[in-house]
């Protein structure tokens, strides 16, 4: 489980950055739409996914945390 939220946050995160790069870069062109959607739109939507993936590898960790505590608790 932690292997698969750390995927996911990985890629939210790497998708989130470009996203907010690509549309940094096409505004400082002076555009204000890429592909008929507002620029605006799409760097919120960056800023969305990396938020996201923040919270999947939070999710991780402390899941990681939670079970290292269970073993010793064990013990």
């Amino acid at each position: 489980m932690n292997v698969l939220l750390l995927l996911l946050g990985r890629t939210a995160g790497i998708g989130g950055l470009l996203l907010c790069i690509a549309a940094a870069a096409v505004r400082l062109q002076g555009k204000y739409y890429m592909g008929g959607v507002q620029l605006t739109t799409l760097l919120q939507a960056g800023i969305a996914a990396t938020a996201i993936g923040c919270f999947f590898l939070l999710w991780a960790l402390t899941a990681a945390g939670r079970s290292v505590g269970a073993v010793r608790s064990q013990d």
